[in-house]
């Protein structure tokens, strides 16, 4: 299963929502002016992926969780159906196909590392409901996401998380060698990045929603029309940076549609 005595990383795509570019890039460059107060709106692929991670030490790793198959009526009392579409998106790419792909019942997964709890990330998280899996994600996220009643609020959906057991993380931390969780807050309360560092590889970063687009990074970098605390956005993205230019890291971005057809994609394909 494990490559040698090298960790094995599988990036698998779950599914492309469309939305309004202004979501992921507030640009200047297309924004509305005196002089052309009319703008054609930019309505774009906006592809979501899971990391698969197989350890050395015999763990299993799972990295988000994709959009969920019934994105349809689950997001409709919130509007997010019109907004972002999950409308791009063959049987074979949901979560759970995924899952039988690669041979794997839930369970089978020792860690499931979220970077936040927005419903295009943990939609699928109540696969491991009572799974044994260890699911882990940032302190401040968890409260922030378990802090208000009702239904939903923003990019969060209650009943994506509600009552499963989450552990959390409040500062910067290796999971097991090699594999480490990142706090890059600003996006949400407390978004995290993931950085593996690859025997062959290198090394590399999951940004999540701490940068959605390859524009996001910049330099200079240029903030999501998402973002709950851009003082913290900016922090993030210049922590990023310093870690990048330490490793010579890849970074994966978020939601980058570019990107992500020039990458190794699994369950066939992988990185060590």
């Amino acid at each position: 299963m494990t490559h040698g005595d090298k960790i094995k990383l599988s990036i698998l795509p779950t599914g492309t929502m469309h939305g309004d570019l202004t979501w992921l890039l507030i640009d200047p460059n297309r924004m509305a002016s005196r002089s052309q107060p009319i703008r054609t709106r930019d309505w774009v692929e906006i592809p979501t992926h899971v990391v698969y991670i197989e350890h050395p030490a015999g763990q299993k790793l799972m990295w988000d969780a994709g959009v969920p198959r019934d994105w349809a009526t689950r997001w409709a009392p919130t509007g997010f159906d019109e907004v972002f579409p999950v409308d791009a998106t063959t049987d074979e790419m949901w979560l759970d196909s995924r899952l039988r792909q690669l041979g794997l019942e839930p369970g089978e997964i020792n860690y499931l590392l979220l970077s936040h709890l927005h419903l295009d990330h943990a939609g699928n998280a109540r696969l491991w409901q009572g799974a044994g899996t260890k699911i882990i994600l940032d302190e401040a996220e968890k409260a922030g996401a378990l802090s208000f009643d009702g239904h939903s609020m923003g990019g969060y959906l209650r009943s994506d998380y509600d009552n499963l057991a989450l552990d959390t993380v409040n500062e910067d931390t290796e999971i097991l060698p090699g594999i480490t969780l990142l706090q890059v807050p600003g996006h949400t309360w407390g978004t995290l990045a993931l950085q593996v560092d690859l025997a062959d590889s290198g090394t590399m970063i999951f940004a999540s929603d701490s940068l959605y687009l390859k524009e996001s990074y910049g330099p200079p970098a240029i903030a999501a029309g998402i973002v709950y605390d851009s003082i913290a956005w900016f922090r993030s993205v210049e922590k990023i940076r310093a870690i990048q230019e330490k490793t010579n890291a890849t970074i994966v971005f978020g939601h980058s549609a570019d990107q992500l057809h020039q990458l190794r994609l699994g369950p066939h394909e992988y990185y060590t």
